[in-house]
């Protein structure tokens, strides 16, 4: 892309294994939290003087609270099965992006701390101590890993280098050295409700500007309901999906969705956000201060159901850990899922005939879907192992006439990440984030020449935001990325009329 400060890789017939080239990432290095970011999260504010025993007692600390951890530290072999599933080892040849690679890093100061080897022959066992040099590849490296787990799935033992990555930004965190962006937005969701920083009255803004579009559109009176005690569904969706195409696309489809089911449902302010960035950091702590925010808004509001709209890593805690994190949602309806995705909701509606469509209207597109890798690697959906895979795709085949997969060993739970996930979502690191994606490009424009496919569909505000970023950077188009329910949306046909009091801003004109 012209104006970039690095090169593009460029795009293969196939995805290729490319040679090791060592430091290509060195360089890389994201944004420090300032010392408010820091403390807000409840971490120093600067690096503290005595880190490297502060670090060392974290790692101790996180190893005696998770067997997981140290599982992982011990059970590597090197049998190289990861080196080459690495979306950011084949997009930057960097070995130190390599899942083995990118462990060893902390693996090695685990040994030299933590063995009996060690400690007393470290060299034999490839153990380094714990210096300013480590500390630094630790912050470039540990966050260059979007935590997408795909070298999970080949791992022959299970392990988990998103774990790692996770373990390492606490310590880092501990010690005083944050990544501003994630440390930034839980701040925000803390004080405000939402990553973005909206206020209440922001929102209601903008919910009631998509009630008056839609009613243009199709003369239907849909409702955007804020803080409405008694609804039925309390849905918490990403806060991108108030502000930015193609998310706030979705957030009209969901809305017509639940006009159409005829169900009363409303937003949160207090839970305006369904995003949980605790998870990035590793922060056991913030994730649940984060998660708590929707059962209080649960509560508060008196619903029976809670929702989940479009966002990939937002679906993983929903799914994993939102009833460790905040439960127990006895309170909420047993007859349904707790949580519930939007998909899942729609597909039932689907199912049971109470929505109708006409396919015709998306016939401006050829799609093709991309499994996110929170959804597709950490979660399921339905009632049935690999529904995460066939509830999405059930929709948009019930929505559109023209739909292609791309090649197999690419989506369900081999899917490549879009680049930009695990707290990766920043300008600063937009060379990661673009040579990251080059997996996922390949797949996309090869089903794009062999099958006709126009845009790539997405259940990930993340996935969303990363590919109308870097799709240029590859020539292809920013609305080239489409939402699922923006698919639903664009083809749903509305039954369910409305009076005309109920029009947005009926009477106005009567008051003056």
């Amino acid at each position: 892309m012209a104006g970039a400060e690095f090169e593009t890789p460029e795009l293969t017939e196939f995805i290729e294994v490319p040679k090791l080239v060592d430091g290509t990432m060195e360089h890389i290095t994201c944004f420090v939290a300032k010392p408010e970011h820091q403390e807000a999260l409840g971490f120093p504010g600067e690096k503290v003087e005595n880190w490297k025993e502060v670090a060392i007692d974290k790692m101790g600390d996180l190893l005696s609270r998770y067997r997981s951890f140290q599982v992982f530290m011990d059970a590597c072999v090197k049998c190289g099965s990861c080196t080459d599933k690495c979306h950011y080892y084949l997009g930057t040849q960097d070995p130190k992006n390599m899942p083995v690679g990118r462990q060893d890093l902390l693996r090695k100061v685990y040994r030299r701390y933590f063995t009996f080897a060690g400690k007393y022959f470290p060299k034999l066992v490839g153990a380094v101590d714990l210096t300013e040099v480590v500390i630094d590849d630790w912050y470039s490296y540990f966050h260059q890993c979007s935590q997408c787990r795909r070298c999970s799935v080949f791992c022959p033992y299970g392990i988990d280098t998103a774990e790692i990555s996770m373990a390492a930004r606490e310590i880092l965190d501990s010690i005083g050295i944050g990544q501003k962006y994630c440390n930034e937005i839980i701040g925000k969701v803390h004080k405000i409700g939402n990553n973005l920083g909206l206020p209440g009255p922001a929102i209601e803004d903008t919910l009631e500007g998509l009630e008056e579009d839609v009613w243009e559109e199709t003369d239907v009176a849909v409702k955007y309901p804020l803080d409405v005690k008694g609804a039925e569904i309390l849905l918490v969706t990403p806060s991108a999906d108030f502000f930015a195409e193609p998310h706030v696309d979705g957030l009209i489809g969901y809305g017509k969705v639940f006009h159409e089911a005829g169900v009363s449902w409303t937003l949160s302010t207090k839970a305006s956000e369904a995003g949980n960035f605790g998870m990035f950091i590793g922060s056991y702590e913030n994730m649940r201060r984060v998660s708590l925010r929707i059962r209080e808004a649960a509560l508060e509001l008196g619903v029976k159901r809670i929702v989940f709209g479009e966002c990939g890593h937002a679906w993983r805690i929903a799914y994993s850990f939102l009833n460790t994190l905040a439960g127990p949602f006895d309170f909420l309806n047993p007859d349904y899922p707790v949580p519930q995705h939007i998909c899942e909701f729609t597909l039932n509606e689907i199912e049971q005939g109470t929505l109708e469509f006409d396919k015709s209207e998306n016939d401006d597109m050829s799609i093709t879907f991309h499994d996110s890798c929170n959804v597709a690697r950490a979660s399921r959906m339905g009632d049935k192992p690999g529904g995460q895979f066939e509830i999405p795709r059930k929709v948009i085949k019930a929505v559109v006439n023209n739909y292609h997969d791309m090649e197999w060993d690419t989506i369900h739970e081999r899917t490549f990440c879009c680049g930009g996930g695990g707290g990766l979502l920043t300008d600063d690191l937009m060379e990661v984030r673009v040579k990251g994606a080059k997996p996922r490009m390949t797949a996309f424009k090869n089903v794009m020449g062999e099958k006709g496919v126009t845009h790539l569909a997405a259940i990930c505000a993340i996935c969303k935001s990363q590919f109308s970023k870097v799709f240029p950077y590859y020539g292809m188009d920013m609305f080239q990325i489409v939402s699922v329910h923006q698919l639903v949306s664009n083809a749903i046909v509305m039954n369910r009329k409305t009076p005309p009091e109920e029009a947005p801003g009926y009477g106005e004109d009567d008051d003056e």
